[in-house]
């Protein structure tokens, strides 16, 4: 599906106060997983406190072991510290990378801010080579955008 058409779910799927921040946000992942058929893993890390560290929050996708991340580790890690977006094309190809699984072949990660502060992320691995383009970017800074919204 084009990415543009999933703008209005994810609106609405934001707007709805008659669920949690939590349940909107896993809401957010069940959409841009069941829609995007190259996001194999949809998820949402936040700062962890007063900690240098993210913590894992909903996600949709396998299981992973890495539900805190150190600053500066793994592409999550390094988007924490630089407050860009990161994408992947190939991630055997990177030397800082966390593996969460061996079917992931590439990731995207966007930064979240609010009020200026980078407070967390939205985290998607592909099992596809370098499926990622400018048009991912730009819908999942517009997520993160609407996701700010309701933090």
């Amino acid at each position: 599906m084009a990415l543009e058409k999933l703008k209005p779910l994810i609106n609405s799927i934001i707007s709805d106060q008659e669920r949690s921040v939590d349940e909107r946000l896993l809401a957010v992942c069940e959409v841009l997983e069941s829609h995007v058929d190259y996001y194999n893993w949809v998820g949402f890390y936040f700062k962890n406190g007063d900690k240098n560290e993210l913590k894992l929050g909903p996600y949709v996708g396998a299981p992973t072991d890495h539900t805190i991340i150190p600053f500066g580790k793994g592409i999550c890690g390094q988007v924490a510290v630089s407050n860009k977006n990161f994408v992947v094309p190939d991630v055997s190809a990177q030397d800082n990378y966390i593996a969460c699984s061996i079917t992931v072949k590439s990731e995207i990660v966007i930064p979240i801010f609010v009020n200026g502060k980078n407070i967390g992320q939205i985290d998607i691995d592909s099992n596809t080579i370098d499926p990622f383009t400018e048009k991912d970017e730009r819908f999942l800074e517009f997520v993160c955008a609407r996701v700010a919204s309701i933090l």
